[in-house]
């Protein structure tokens, strides 16, 4: 075959193997774009179920994410946060108007950790209160990280914890560790931590601290005659008294059964101390009457000036006035005095 034939021959298969490579090119990239599209499909579906995933667990756990941009303080909230705040999804969000929310206490410690955290590119996590848009108040744990680039923060993000439910539950369990369930008032635990906190007087203190210890006269009879519901009765009563009567005392407690204390400071002298005893006798005397049977209470109490000696020998002053108080006959007063400790001392010696 002559060259000339072949070379036409050639030319003229030439279109049909252009189209043939042409079609298979296509069908090639066809194929591969149907291979990316069911895979992004697939990754779309995959992310789809993540994010209700996500948005269950945090919606189940009261959990949101937030993000604020640097420095123009522009919001980006995920639903529950909206939720958090009482907000409707999509609300317009304006940091300004935002940290109003926030009780003053609560804004005073986020304003200052935010500050140090974006100084430092650092972090911070806080508890804080917030009153929301329907006017519920809410504790929130917020985390935060801030982000930076070029070693110049451009936000700062982390996530909104609703803790409401963990903080009155830590608050009613501090409350039974620290306060009496039936009179509502400061228990022993509390009283002994104020006493410890006390400190020996100057020799220039004109104001010094004292101790009053009150034991009710006549309440195992009330107890015993009318049962405990008139004890705890009694008992409420009684708290409610020494509350009206010791208003500007540091601490008004119920230590014991039918004991109470009172911490005050600031009484000038031993007279204005047998002043503020004299009160307490005279307001816990009252009458119990229950199926024509009258039964009196009353109080003895012991009282102890605070001296350079330990605060906890306040406590033991105090009781051994006390105990006089009710040896000498009860629904009395009685205050300690270091001359009459000496003097039993002493005859104990002998």
């Amino acid at each position: 075959m002559k060259p000339f034939s072949i070379i036409f021959r050639l030319a003229e298969s030439l279109p049909l193997f252009v189209a043939r490579r042409s079609d298979a090119a296509v069908k090639s990239l066809e194929l591969a774009l149907a291979e990316k599209e069911r895979q992004l499909k697939e990754q779309a579906a995959a992310l789809a179920h993540s994010r209700k995933i996500f948005d269950r667990s945090s919606e189940a756990a009261r959990i949101g994410v937030w993000e604020c941009s640097l420095p123009d303080n522009g919001l980006v909230w995920t639903d529950m946060v909206y939720d958090l705040f009482d907000l409707a999804p999509g609300t317009e969000l304006d940091r300004a108007e935002i940290v109003k929310f926030y009780s003053t206490d609560s804004l005073e410690e986020l304003t200052r950790l935010r500050t140090e955290a974006i100084e430092q590119r650092s972090g911070f996590s806080m508890d804080a209160e917030i009153l929301t848009a329907k006017g519920s108040r809410r504790w929130i744990r917020i985390t935060a990280t801030v982000e930076c680039e070029d070693d110049v923060p451009v936000r700062i993000f982390g996530m909104k914890l609703d803790i409401t439910a963990e903080k009155m539950m830590f608050d009613q369990i501090r409350y039974l560790a620290e306060f009496d369930m039936l009179t509502g008032l400061p228990n022993r635990a509390q009283f002994q931590s104020a006493l410890q906190r006390l400190s020996p007087p100057q020799p220039s203190d004109a104001r010094p601290a004292a101790l009053l210890l009150i034991d009710l006269d006549g309440f195992k009879g009330v107890n015993d005659t009318f049962g405990h519901q008139a004890g705890d009765d009694c008992l409420k009563e009684a708290a409610e008294r020494l509350l009206m009567i010791c208003q500007g005392a540091d601490l008004v407690a119920r230590i014991g059964g039918d004991e109470f204390a009172v911490l005050v400071s600031g009484q000038r002298s031993v007279d204005a101390v047998s002043d503020l005893a004299e009160a307490i006798v005279q307001c816990l005397g009252w009458a119990v009457e229950k199926d024509g049977i009258r039964m009196h209470i009353g109080a003895s109490v012991g009282v102890a000036l605070l001296d350079a000696s330990a605060p906890t020998d306040l406590f033991i002053k105090a009781d051994s006035a006390l105990y006089k108080a009710k040896t000498a006959g009860k629904n009395r007063f009685q205050v300690y005095r270091p001359s009459e400790e000496a003097g039993k001392q002493a005859m104990d010696a002998a």
